[in-house]
């Protein structure tokens, strides 16, 4: 194959292919071959392309090796000359077809353009909900002023209202002990300050919420240290405030609703106390009644009556020992 010189070569190129026009410029710029190459452009009608043929397969290299060096870099198809001649087909080689739209398929999934404003909506929704979950001193002060009315204070009306939107009765024991949580100082009223204090400490809000934390103030109870704790909270709460003791009646119905069903004395003792001459239960009585029950055998037979306990149970086992043995 006979030597061809470089400008020979770039002389083929321009005159076989329009659409290297622009590459051959570029070329012509960078490596100083513009002389001969506007010389082989006067002289094209005497060029014999058929000789050159053989030389096209190197043609095609140095094309692809201007490539690799970036010499066609951001040349358009906009950038072409226009000339009265008319273009040649560019080589499959050197172009590529143009790419067509792929049209959806019955497998795709349609709906991925809907999802950036769904993707917004469940963003959006999650805040709300993650807001709604946060404790508001404002919506807490709204929903007692549903039980409130136009007073600082839920009294008698809003508290059965209030008993009646959580679902429960005004003599659950629940009741009692979200008292305690709030430190309510009469019993049937819950103060201002009293509820935003105590549903503060709880996280409530809402009648929502609180009816999902029943369960909770439920299990309090269980722990034998905060169950003492509610007990002797329970004597001052139910006691009149201008009153040292708390009425044998209330006494009876408190009794009842912390020791009826865990102390299976209780309906004997609560018999005692019907006969008996009480009147009135103290609190040093009253807190020995949950020390007793927590204590003394069902048959009492580990009580000392030398101890140090109330007159009031030494004569509650005085009866219950002289009652007849068929009602033991």
């Amino acid at each position: 194959m006979p030597v061809v010189h470089l400008n020979h070569l770039w002389a083929c190129v321009t005159l076989t292919c329009p659409a290297h026009w622009p590459v051959c410029r570029l070329a012509e710029e960078r490596f100083g071959v513009s002389a001969l190459v506007k010389k082989m452009h006067s002289d094209a009608a005497n060029f014999h392309l058929n000789s050159h043929l053989s030389t096209l397969a190197s043609i095609h290299k140095i094309y692809h090796t201007l490539n690799k060096l970036n010499l066609t870099e951001d040349i358009g198809q906009d950038s072409h000359p226009t000339d009265s001649r008319q273009h040649c087909s560019p080589s499959p080689c050197c172009s590529m077809p143009p790419r067509k739209k792929r049209r959806p398929t019955a497998g795709d999934d349609l709906s991925a353009k809907k999802s950036r404003p769904d993707s917004m909506f469940r963003k959006h929704e999650a805040s709300r909900i993650k807001n709604e979950d946060v404790f508001s001193s404002k919506r807490c002060l709204e929903w007692f002023y549903e039980y409130a009315g136009c007073d600082d204070v839920v009294g008698p009306e809003g508290m059965e209202k209030f008993c009646e939107d959580i679902g429960v009765e005004p003599e659950n024991v629940v009741m009692l002990v979200l008292a305690w949580k709030l430190e309510a100082q009469s019993m049937g009223y819950f103060t201002l300050q009293e509820w935003l204090k105590g549903m503060g400490s709880l996280q409530c809000d809402s009648t929502e919420k609180l009816r999902n934390s029943l369960e909770y103030l439920r299990s309090i109870l269980n722990d034998s240290t905060n169950f003492k704790l509610i007990y002797r909270y329970a004597f001052d709460f139910a006691r009149e405030k201008d009153q040292r003791s708390l009425d044998l009646n209330t006494a009876k119905c408190m009794l009842g609703l912390l020791l009826g069903k865990s102390w299976p004395l209780f309906p004997v003792f609560n018999q005692f106390l019907e006969q008996s001459k009480y009147k009135v239960i103290n609190k040093d009585q009253w807190c020995n009644v949950l020390e007793f029950s927590r204590t003394i055998n069902l048959d009492l037979s580990n009580y000392d009556e030398d101890g140090a306990w109330p007159v009031l149970l030494d004569e509650f086992v005085e009866w219950y020992k002289a009652r007849p043995s068929s009602q033991h």
